[in-house]
């Protein structure tokens, strides 16, 4: 078989940049803050469905001095306590952000994600070009594609 034409369709990462804008803050600023408040909202769901839990616990065992009763609550409030921690770290995170984008100068460019697409590699190729792709986004459209598409 004669190979020579031969090409392969392969995946690539593409790292997608937006340009800072004031407009491209404000969404970013928005969507931040929205996360923060339903992680909040989660953490309050979280302490009453704790105790609630408890509750039911209480009053199907009656003698408030049951170890089984304490092993139990302590067991749920571990839990909850656990959970809140790890929704108060990623809060924390998202608070770092919001302070982070308020520094982030006019039209400097950010990454702001990665997603793949397909390419097709022939010989001759050079795979190291073919494989540094970016889009540049200007709120939300794209103003460049850097690298061999």
């Amino acid at each position: 078989m004669d190979y020579s034409n031969a090409s392969l369709l392969l995946k690539r990462p593409v790292t997608v940049k937006a340009i800072v804008t004031a407009q491209w803050k404000e969404e970013v600023t928005q969507q931040l803050q929205k996360q923060t408040a339903q992680l909040d909202k989660q953490m309050q769901q979280l302490e009453m469905q704790g105790k609630r839990t408890i509750e039911e616990i209480t009053k199907q065992i009656k003698d408030p001095a049951s170890p089984q009763l304490k092993k139990q609550t302590e067991s749920i409030m571990g839990q909850v306590n656990q959970k809140k921690a790890e929704m108060l770290e990623k809060k924390n995170q998202l608070l770092q952000q919001l302070q982070q984008i308020q520094l982030l100068e006019l039209n400097q460019e950010v990454v702001q994600a990665q997603m793949e697409s397909f390419f097709r590699l022939e010989k001759g190729d050079n795979l190291v070009k073919k494989l540094n792709v970016e889009v540049v986004l200007r709120d939300g459209v794209v103003e460049e594609i850097r690298g061999e598409v």
